[in-house]
């Protein structure tokens, strides 16, 4: 790891006698400060919700603007007319009030539907763990293989990484990078087929006695048949490489997509067996509803979200912890350091 300082006026000039300005310590921000504000744009579309959580009474009209405040954040239609059924069942059942009561209703609510989806990856088991990842161009792929390989890395585990998508370059060199930054080793090769680059790599960590391995893949949209082919066309070798493997299939959808992130999850269900999720980008969308659409309509467990670029901004998806973020207020968000 390399650190990088910049010197003082003071340690610049050995002659200065001026004393060096009191080091500032700064505080890390917790996981829950970062999620918070990653979610601002979804929290400030349901934010509109303000005025209508704040009123004091709750009725037919109320319950409406927060139909269409949900639909807009892009929950989706099933999602949103469960999520209301259920808040209508206890408004009259358990005599709600208040939008501060309604609220709290619909905090609850959210994370029982969002619960099932709670389900960290475990990669325990077999050695090497293999983990295919999958997604159309532009949704993290790369990026997350390489914060991935980082938290693998501070357990402990020995990780090696297979460039399979063989015709884009940028691609390869920006996945040798992440291996340079997590010290791992990276199985490349320029052009060919990234089937035998999965092959390759499964036959060297097993050589290596490797704990992990993780097979990108390129980018291709579900409409692209030959190229939805192709990385089933992975998943058969893998497993004739490994008979047990894939242990893992991990589809990275961009959270900015909203809706379509729906047909993206189909598509690749269908083509490849998707047994995980890790949603991206949630700090650049106001659609990050989409994940209560996922958990109503196709639910598949939601191994990591992503609210930033930096390295520890992906971690594992908590239901409750995601809700809290997403429906506190949005001035006791904008208070948070």
């Amino acid at each position: 790891m390399f650190s990088f300082f910049k010197k003082s006026s003071a340690e610049s000039d050995p002659t200065s006698t001026a004393p060096a300005a009191p080091e500032q310590v700064v505080q890390p921000r917790s996981w829950l400060d970062r999620l918070r504000t990653g979610l601002s744009r979804t929290r400030e579309q349901i934010g509109s919700l303000g005025s209508v959580f704040s009123r004091r009474k709750i009725d037919e009209d109320l319950l409406e603007e927060l139909e269409a405040t949900l639909l807009m954040a892009d929950c989706g239609v099933e999602a949103t007319n469960t999520l209301l059924a259920e808040l209508r069942r206890r408004w009259k059942q358990d005599k709600l009030e208040t939008g501060e009561q309604l609220r709290e209703a619909l905090a609850q609510t959210l994370a029982k539907l969002l619960g099932p989806l709670q389900a960290p990856l475990e990669v325990a088991g077999h050695r090497p763990f293999i983990i295919i990842l999958a997604g159309v161009n532009g949704a993290g792929k790369t990026t997350s293989i390489g914060k991935l390989a980082h938290q693998f890395r501070q357990q402990g585990k020995s990780v090696l990484l297979a460039a399979g998508d063989t015709f884009r370059a940028a691609a390869r060199e920006q996945l040798l990078e992440w291996g340079r930054r997590n010290d791992v080793v990276v199985i490349a090769q320029e052009g060919g087929d990234p089937a035998a680059v999965a092959f390759d790599a499964i036959a060297a960590a097993k050589a290596r006695g490797i704990d992990i391995v993780m097979i990108d893949t390129a980018g291709r949209l579900p409409t692209q048949l030959h190229l939805m082919e192709e990385i089933a066309k992975v998943r058969r070798v893998v497993q004739k490489a490994e008979p047990s493997g894939p242990h893992e299939v991990l589809l990275v959808l961009d959270g900015n997509v909203g809706q379509n992130a729906l047909t993206q999850l189909k598509a690749f269900d269908k083509a490849i067996g998707v047994t995980g999720l890790i949603v991206t980008k949630l700090d650049g969308t106001a659609k990050g509803g989409v994940i209560a659409a996922i958990a109503r309509t196709h639910p598949k467990p939601l191994r990591y979200i992503g609210v930033g670029e930096g390295i520890e901004d992906m971690q594992v998806f908590k239901a409750e912890e995601f809700v809290d973020a997403l429906l506190s207020p949005v001035e006791e968000a904008a208070a948070t350091p």
